[in-house]
């Protein structure tokens, strides 16, 4: 049986844009509907549940940034956030509020389907990190790539696509330093520019989540001028 189309929601309130990306994602086999009014977006996500949500940054009505955290308790998908502006607080505070990736416009429409695919793999579990193993449990921590979920002393924890992606990423390779270049490599297919600062944000959201403390982690180590590491011994000994 063929697959349906990816249903993608783009939140954009340039319309000639919005249009023209739709246009475009849809001759390559994507359904886009598009939702030019900040205020309604909101909504629209957490009614439509689609397969993905393409938001800029500034928008009429409510920024992308309050639509991205409001939303990101009731939608588990993955959110690509569009910004016209290169300033590094804006991209800190957009994964802060649970966006899994950011493109700068004007972006190129090959690099954004680029972009939207590899989200939507990934969010599929189509793009398994470990090939060998579909579950990892150490002590309280238990981390499963089949059903993209994570526990800790047996409650569901809450991660973005993005968050699981990096949480298994590291932990499949406890004991072993991951490299920001190997880690953003490895969850994002493109090379580390030197600059981006996604990974060190989703490393200090992960953190708390999984029971580490963030001003002193023993889980997920940053090893100065290295990268960070899970310590095996250390999540085992989770109670």
């Amino acid at each position: 049986m063929e697959q349906e189309p990816w249903q993608i929601l783009i939140v954009e309130d340039d319309q000639r844009l919005a249009e023209l990306t739709r246009d475009y994602l849809e001759s390559n086999g994507l359904r886009v509907s598009i939702e030019s009014d900040g205020a309604k977006a909101a909504a629209r996500i957490l009614d439509e549940q689609p397969a993905l949500v393409v938001l800029d940054l500034m928008l009429p009505g409510e920024d992308g940034l309050s639509i991205c955290r409001k939303v990101r308790d009731g939608y588990a998908g993955p959110i690509l956030m569009l910004t016209a502006r290169t300033d590094d607080m804006d991209q800190v505070l957009g994964l802060e509020m649970g966006a899994d990736d950011y493109v700068y416009k004007p972006v190129r429409p090959r690099v954004l389907l680029a972009r939207v695919r590899a989200l939507l793999r990934r969010s599929d579990g189509g793009e398994p990190v470990a090939e060998s193993q579909r579950r990892l449990a150490f002590g309280a921590l238990v981390i499963d790539s089949a059903m993209r979920e994570a526990w800790l002393r047996e409650q569901s924890i809450e991660l973005t696509s993005a968050e699981f992606d990096l949480l298994w990423l590291l932990a499949a390779n406890a004991g072993r330093i991951l490299s920001r270049e190997e880690i953003f490599t490895a969850l994002r297919g493109i090379e580390y520019d030197g600059q981006d600062r996604s990974i060190d944000v989703r490393i200090s959201r992960i953190r708390p989540k999984i029971g580490d403390d963030p001003m002193h982690p023993r889980l997920i180590k940053t090893v100065r001028s290295k990268g960070y590491l899970f310590v095996r011994e250390a999540a085992e000994g989770l109670l």
